[in-house]
C-alpha cells in the first residue's frame, strides 16, 4: 500500500473505527480500515468498475452502520451472510426527488405494533435487483429532519416491495441500478439498526468511508491509464515523430500524475485520521471532490492523445471515460462537497438580520 502501510496506520487507532469493523466472530478477518483502503486500490485494477462499486457497496456504504451500531441478533441474521458473500446488500438512501440532499427524503416507516410499516421508493439503487436486503434510511418520526430519519435491514423479498427493471446508464453497465418501490412493506421493529432518530447521523458515517473508498478506487485506474498512454503515445507515430515527443504530451501526462499522487496523500492523510477518532470531514469532501474532478481530467486528456481508437466504443480510455464520471455524482456531487468544505471553513454566505 506504499505510503499507506497496515502497521503505520494501526498506529494509535480509536475503538470506534477498529471495533466491530470486520470483526472474526462475523466472519471478518479482524483487520483495520486501512487495508479496506488497500482493497479499493487493488480493486481499481479490474477494467470493469461495475464489479468493483458492487463490492464495496458491501463493504463500504451498506454495511458500516449495520457493523457498528446494530444489534448482535442483526448482525447474525443479515452482516454473517454479506461478509460470508452468501447475502448481497444494497443501500436505499437516495429518491427522484432527494439524492444529495438526504435531509429531504419522503419514504416512510411508521411503527404499528411491533412493526414498521414502509411506504415510499428509493431511486438509483445499485446491486437493488439482486439484493438479498436493503439498508433503508426512512423517516420514522414527524421531528426535524436531521433527527427523525432511522436505518432499517429489510430484506427484498417482503410481500409489497417492487424492483424496477435496470436502469440504462452512461457507464457502469456491469452494474445494475433500480428503483425500489414500497408499499405498505411490513418489517419487524428488532430489524431497526441502533437508535431510532439516528439514521442520517448514521448514514453520514457511511458515507465518510464510502467517500474513502471511492476516491482510493478511482486512483488505480487512472494511473494505468496515465502509463497506458504514455506508452500508446510512444509508439504512435505522427509528422515522422512518436507522438510522446512533442512536449504538450508528455508534459500533460506528467502534471496528472502529479495531480494524481497528490490525491493518493490526501486520502492517506484523511485515512489516518480517521482511524485515530478524529473528524475528518472536510479531507474526505476534498478528496471525493478532487476525485470526481480529476477522474474527468485524466480521461478527457488521456482519450484525446488516442485520437479516434479512444474514441471507439471498446477502448479502456472510453469505457473509463464513462465508468469514472459518476464518481462527481455518486456518493455526494461535487457541489455537495463544495458545501461541506465551506461549512468547515465557515466561508457560507451569512444571512444579514432584517431590523
Amino acid at each position: 500500500m506504499s505510503a499507506l502501510t497496515a502497521r503505520s496506520c494501526s498506529k494509535g487507532v480509536s475503538s470506534l473505527t477498529r471495533v466491530p469493523r470486520a470483526d472474526l466472530k462475523y466472519g471478518g478477518q479482524g483487520l483495520d480500515f486501512s487495508h479496506q483502503i488497500a482493497m479499493a486500490e487493488e480493486l481499481g485494477n479490474i477494467t470493469s468498475l461495475g464489479i468493483s462499486i458492487a463490492i464495496l457497496l458491501q463493504t463500504s456504504m451498506a454495511t458500516p452502520a449495520l457493523e457498528r451500531f446494530g444489534s448482535e441478533e442483526l448482525k447474525q441474521r443479515f452482516l454473517v451472510p454479506s461478509i460470508a458473500g452468501d447475502f448481497v446488500a444494497c443501500l436505499g438512501v437516495s429518491e427522484p426527488g432527494a439524492g444529495s440532499d438526504v435531509s429531504n427524503i419522503k419514504t416512510r416507516a411508521v411503527l404499528q405494533g411491533g412493526d414498521y410499516i414502509i411506504n415510499g421508493s428509493k431511486m438509483w439503487t445499485t446491486s437493488g435487483s439482486q439484493a438479498d436486503w436493503m439498508c433503508l434510511l426512512a423517516n420514522t418520526s414527524a421531528g426535524p429532519a436531521h433527527l427523525n430519519k432511522s436505518l432499517l435491514c429489510v430484506p427484498m423479498n417482503l410481500a409489497g416491495i417492487h424492483v424496477s427493471r435496470n436502469i440504462e446508464k452512461l457507464g457502469l453497465h456491469a452494474s445494475d441500478t433500480v428503483q425500489v418501490f414500497f408499499e405498505d412493506v411490513r418489517v419487524p421493529r428488532q430489524f431497526l439498526i441502533g437508535e431510532e432518530g439516528q439514521g442520517f447521523h448514521y448514514q453520514m458515517l457511511q458515507f465518510q468511508e464510502e467517500r474513502m473508498s471511492a476516491t482510493a478506487l478511482v486512483l488505480t485506474p487512472m494511473a494505468n491509464l496515465i502509463r497506458q498512454t504514455a506508452d500508446y503515445a510512444r509508439g504512435r507515430v505522427l509528422f515522422n515523430k512518436p507522438l510522446l515527443d512533442n512536449q504538450v504530451v508528455h508534459f500533460r501526462l506528467a502534471e496528472l500524475a502529479t495531480e494524481l499522487e497528490s490525491l493518493r496523500s490526501l486520502l492517506y492523510r484523511a485515512v489516518g485520521q480517521y482511524m485515530r477518532g478524529l473528524d475528518v470531514t472536510k479531507l474526505v469532501s476534498m478528496g471525493k471532490l478532487k476525485a470526481g474532478r480529476l477522474s474527468r481530467e485524466v480521461t478527457d486528456s488521456c482519450l484525446q492523445y488516442w485520437g479516434g481508437a479512444g474514441y471507439t466504443h471498446r477502448a479502456l480510455v472510453s469505457r473509463l471515460f464513462r465508468d469514472l464520471r459518476i464518481t462527481s455524482i455518486g456518493g455526494g456531487a461535487d457541489e455537495v462537497m463544495l458545501s461541506i468544505i465551506c461549512k468547515y471553513m465557515d466561508t457560507l454566505p451569512r444571512t444579514k438580520s432584517v431590523k
